[in-house]
């Protein structure tokens, strides 16, 4: 199905007004150099609601949306723990960690390491950091934005993920950070409401025209085991999601991994005007998080139902369950089939964006101008960060296809790929703020063993579910770190992290907020229990 004249012209429109808005954005005053600072972290000079609009705008991508509308349409709502548990997350990341990072001026995720562990462990990891964002995530958000354009319109999948990463790079480029935060105001804003518009068409159909209300409660009575949060080991999914083990295993270390120690996440709150507005950003993007199996998960469930009356071909669904939220798009009627077409580009470009963006910062800051080129000027490390960026997307584009393109769903597998790291690097951290023996050696042991020890489990019990396999490791390496630090020298005396800087009183506004998160998540889980 080809998109209309109405459609294009809403596209246009969207880009055109997008592009010019990253441009005034991006302007500096006369005579003023742009600074690292002001390109990396936009000149630490972002609000709260920029900060939890852009959150929300890079981490809802293709991935997000094409991903989990496919699980939605296999598993159904069990998958939403992905959203909802990351709510809870967001808050204690807020509320215990990014005092720690501010209080220490950092650009990136490695300069906190090298603080705490010394400039080896840095460098691993910002390398680690740099091929993980353009191998798996960058090329994730390209291949299923590809993937969704090629459902909706027919066009080639490669031509599509090249205009995507055109835009992109256009867009975000010469202006960094501010130019990509303070866009994505405009684009969460899209992505929501195109959301709320697949769901209310979605449900509306599968109630017979009757409301959406109407076909929640055909869903409810004829897939009631695709509205079960916790699944049973008989479930066919059981090995992705495995039952109690969302609430109280590996998913808690995935959680921390994203959104407390992801440059390319926490890299919004690292530019805030201060810490309070920092903890509001993250507190706003907990509460939109509520909303995402809305607009996301919901549909794929109303898409079984809609596969059997034949309003969407299961067929197709059946063999990949990738192109859901692509085939529900064409349901759209012309104007509003624009405007979700608009949300899912802005979902994808502000990904793209924000990857970017990271991936220069860590290779300028961390590699660049700490191993190969010290005492340049501002300006010189400025236009390292774009060529870096640039070179990401180029790679990205030639590694997508043969990374991904075989793959049953790209979102479970990148989830399972990241988790051979994840419970190394929440180790490292978290030892780092807690354990004050915690030295550079019990560093190396824990990132070393973490994936090891996730490559033994994975191949010498290849059975277990996933999500299990990173509870384990993440216990055992734990226990690694300790006992390595215990064994080696003591750290420097002026490495460990105060504790003091954790207990710093947030505001009224983020407790009742973060109180009213928990309460509503509590009520959810309870339903679907």
């Amino acid at each position: 199905m080809n998109l209309g004249t109405l459609d294009l012209g809403i596209l246009a429109v969207y880009a055109a007004v997008l592009f010019l808005i990253a441009i005034w954005v991006s302007r500096e005053p006369k005579g003023h150099t742009r600074s690292t600072e002001d390109y990396f972290l936009a000149g630490r000079a972002l609000p709260w609601w920029a900060i939890g609009a852009s959150l929300i705008a890079a981490n809802i991508s293709a991935e997000q949306i094409i991903g989990q509308s496919g699980q939605g349409f296999v598993v159904g709502l069990a998958i939403a723990a992905y959203e909802w548990q990351a709510a809870i997350v967001l808050l204690i990341v807020a509320k215990y960690f990014l005092p720690i990072f501010l209080k220490r001026g950092i650009y990136t995720m490695p300069q906190f390491l090298e603080t705490r562990y010394g400039g080896g462990v840095k460098a691993l990891m910002s390398v680690y950091w740099i091929l993980l964002y353009t191998a798996v995530n960058l090329t994730a958000v390209l291949w299923l934005g590809g993937l969704a354009i090629e459902s909706l319109t027919g066009a080639n999948v490669f031509l599509a993920m090249c205009g995507l990463a055109a835009f992109a790079v256009l867009y975000s480029l010469y202006g960094g950070l501010k130019a990509v935060a303070l866009t994505d105001i405009i684009q969460v804003v899209i992505l929501i409401v195109g959301g709320f518009i697949i769901t209310w068409i979605a449900l509306d159909l599968v109630g017979g025209q009757a409301g959406p209300i109407a076909g929640l409660q055909r869903l409810a009575g004829e897939v009631p085991g695709h509205f079960e949060m916790i699944l049973s080991p008989e479930h066919p999914s059981y090995s992705d999601l495995p039952g109690i083990w969302t609430l109280l295993g590996g998913l808690w270390v995935l959680h921390f991994s994203y959104w407390g120690f992801n440059q390319y996440i926490i890299q919004r709150a690292l530019g805030a005007e201060n810490l309070a507005e920092a903890q509001k950003g993250l507190a706003l993007a907990a509460g939109l998080k509520l909303l995402v199996p809305v607009i996301v998960v919901l549909p794929g469930i109303a898409a079984l139902v809609l596969a059997g009356d034949n309003v969407l071909s299961g067929a197709v669904l059946e063999e990949k369950s990738d192109r859901t939220y692509g085939e529900l798009m064409k349901l759209a009627p012309e104007g509003l089939r624009g405007l979700v077409f608009a949300a899912l580009i802005a979902a994808i470009i502000s990904s793209l964006a924000s990857m970017m963006n990271s991936i220069s910062t860590i290779f300028t800051m961390d590699i660049y101008r700490d191993y190969i080129a010290r005492g340049k000027t501002e300006r010189h490390y400025v236009t390292v960060g774009r060529i870096a960026a640039l070179s990401a997307m180029l790679l990205a584009l030639v590694l997508a296809r043969p990374f991904l393109g075989g793959m049953e769903s790209a979102f479970q597998t990148i989830q399972e790929y990241t988790g051979f790291i994840a419970p190394g690097v929440v180790a490292i951290f978290l030892l780092g703020f807690y354990f004050r023996r915690m030295n550079t050696p019990g560093a190396f042991a824990v990132l070393i063993g973490s994936v090891l020890a996730s490559l033994a489990m994975k191949f010498g019990l290849p059975d277990m579910p996933f999500v299990l396999r990173i509870w384990l490791v993440f216990m055992a390496i734990v226990a690694l770190g300790i006992l390595v630090s215990l064994l080696t020298k003591p750290p420097a005396p002026q490495q460990p992290v105060d504790l003091g800087d954790i207990a710093v009183k947030t505001s009224p506004a983020f407790n009742i907020a973060g109180i009213a998160i928990v309460a509503v998540l509590a009520l959810i889980y309870i339903a679907f229990w």
